[in-house]
């Protein structure tokens, strides 16, 4: 038998898959071959029998079995669990091959030695406190360096405008002199030069909230100017919620620049069946030339820290500053007052339903067993007042609590993920005893529950939704579609049976019927588990 030339090989071929390719487009029968991580070869089955199907070292057997691009995971807060977790299972089990961390305005570059310890105490219940991180850089370049040094899963980067506020003007409510001006545009445009793809806003979030339109209008500029998009979490998701959105429209239209709406959501008893008005707004937008997508996550509560709920003037100076107020009995009451009575911005304008308010995560052990209840429920069993209970919580965990917040509606849910420009986005955050379920569960849970048993979406639209839309805003020019030329990163999943197995009582269960995914052509889980390779790295900006 005459040797075999394995130079004509490829590395694998995926034998008789049924490719949703990323565009909509309707599904087809076809073998895919890979070599040196990029798809080579794409040969439909109607094509096979004029033609010789590829060949390759490795041959998978697919039938029964779509085939898709990678997801990617628009809005994530992996931004740690990246480097202290090579395992990182919550993404890469769910067929998650890329993650936009920096979101929310408040990430850990740029930074200086005063601003990391800052940020570090600030988003503690979402990312940890990092004991456990050598944290080795202060530039946006030097923090891609080290996840190219190898990670679970690619990630891009948001140049996080609190962070950038935190550096230049501080913790302070007031407008940014000239000079600071300057200084967030040069850090803006330095994080872009180093390959951020936009930047993001936490405007309920101190200290990003302080700034005004004009400010945000001036670095969003910058941000177009690279070729970047903005990414708000703009200032209401309750009361006022769509003048927020019309704000954030606005001024990224005054600057030109293209913009995500994150976690796009219209929560809380004032917006139940309203999310009709939002997707008019947009439509809209789109109609006069604006560039817009959005994202969000296929569940009702949201998640964030139980400190995030406080008004803005308590949270001025940083996290120092709000345990010393409220450790003080009278400007605790003033806070108190804020958040039951008059509603707070950290809650959205709306006044605090304690019942709807579940811890979800403490970093004091001595505090677990508010975990898992709520704060209303907390209080009963203690015979004291919501306001005991959660200002103990957030004084003896010091600001590190996070949260599950009951306030959404599943009409608007369903409504917004319909929309043409949507895309999904976990919003996870992986820290917690209960975390939210959606950091485990997201990608499937569109596939399973909104695709196959509620047939809100077709599985050809959800998977564009999920890959090449958000490609397309991130201008990837070769990720995002099962394509000849493009990178390797593929999910095999099985329509039938996919599922998240993540809960609200067991949040941490891994997702069910996708066996494989595959990055640059390497298996991340290969028959349904976790392999050791680490084929993730940053994804930059690409040029304009």
């Amino acid at each position: 038998m005459d040797p075999v030339d394995f130079t004509d090989l490829a590395d694998l071929v995926i034998r008789d898959a049924d490719v949703v390719d990323g565009t909509g487009d309707p599904s087809y029968r076809a073998d895919v071959a890979i070599k040196d991580g990029r798809i080579v070869s794409i040969v439909k089955e109607a094509a096979q029998a004029g033609c010789q199907r590829p060949r390759a070292v490795r041959e998978l057997d697919a039938e029964g079995l779509a085939l898709s691009p990678g997801f990617i995971d628009m809005h994530a807060h992996s931004d740690l669990a990246l480097l202290r977790d090579p395992d990182h299972s919550a993404k890469a089990a769910q067929g998650v091959t890329l993650e936009v961390i920096g979101q929310d305005g408040l990430s850990y570059a740029p930074v200086d030695d005063r601003t990391l310890e800052e940020v570090r105490r600030a988003i503690t219940g979402w990312n940890g406190y990092g004991d456990d991180i050598d944290f080795t850089w202060r530039s946006v370049g030097e923090y891609l360096d080290r996840l190219d040094e190898g990670i679970a899963v690619n990630a891009a980067y948001l140049i996080p405008q609190g962070t950038v506020r935190m550096l230049a003007v501080g913790w302070e409510d007031r407008e940014a002199t000239p000079e600071e001006l300057d200084r967030m545009r040069r850090l803006v445009a330095e994080g872009m030069e180093q390959g951020a793809v936009g930047m993001s806003s936490g405007l309920t979030y101190t200290p990003g909230m302080y700034a005004k339109d004009a400010e945000l209008t001036e670095l969003c500029r910058v941000v177009a100017s690279y070729g970047g998009y903005y990414c708000p979490h703009h200032r209401s998701y309750g009361a006022g919620a769509l003048e927020a959105y019309e704000e954030v429209v606005g001024l990224a239209r005054e600057a030109g620049c293209p913009l995500h709406l994150a976690h796009a959501t219209m929560n809380f008893g004032v917006n139940k069946g309203r999310a009709p008005e939002l997707l008019s707004l947009l439509d809209e937008a789109l109609a006069a030339g604006a560039d817009i997508t959005l994202d969000t996550y296929p569940y009702t509560p949201g998640s964030t820290t139980l400190a995030a709920l406080l008004p803005s003037w308590a949270s001025e100076g940083g996290p120092a500053e709000i345990l010393k107020r409220l450790t003080d009995d009278t400007t605790a009451e003033r806070i108190r007052h804020h958040l039951e009575v008059v509603g707070a911005d950290g809650c959205h304008g709306v006044p605090v339903e304690w019942d709807t308010i579940e811890i979800s995560g403490v970093t004091d052990p001595a505090l677990a067993s508010y975990v898992g209840r709520t704060v209303q429920e907390s209080a009963d069993r203690r015979g004291e007042s919501p306001w005991t209970v959660a200002r103990r919580l957030l004084t003896g965990d010091r600001l590190g609590s996070t949260i599950l917040q009951h306030v959404g509606h599943e009409e608007n849910v369903r409504a917004i993920m319909r929309h043409r420009v949507h895309t999904g986005g976990s919003d996870g955050i992986l820290q917690g005893d209960k975390p939210h379920p959606r950091a485990y569960g997201t990608f499937p849970e569109y596939l399973g529950r909104y695709v196959r048993d509620l047939g809100v979406l077709s599985l050809e639209e959800c998977v564009a939704h999920l890959t090449g839309r958000p490609a397309a805003r991130l201008r990837l020019p070769d990720r995002g579609l099962v394509r000849e030329g493009h990178r390797a990163d593929l999910v095999l999943f099985d329509p039938a049976t996919v599922a998240a197995g993540s809960t609200f009582e067991r949040p941490r269960t891994l997702p069910t019927g996708i066996p494989y995914v595959l990055i640059d052509g390497r298996f991340v889980i290969e028959d349904g588990r976790r392999t050791d390779v680490l084929a993730g790295r940053s994804v930059r900006r690409t040029p304009v």
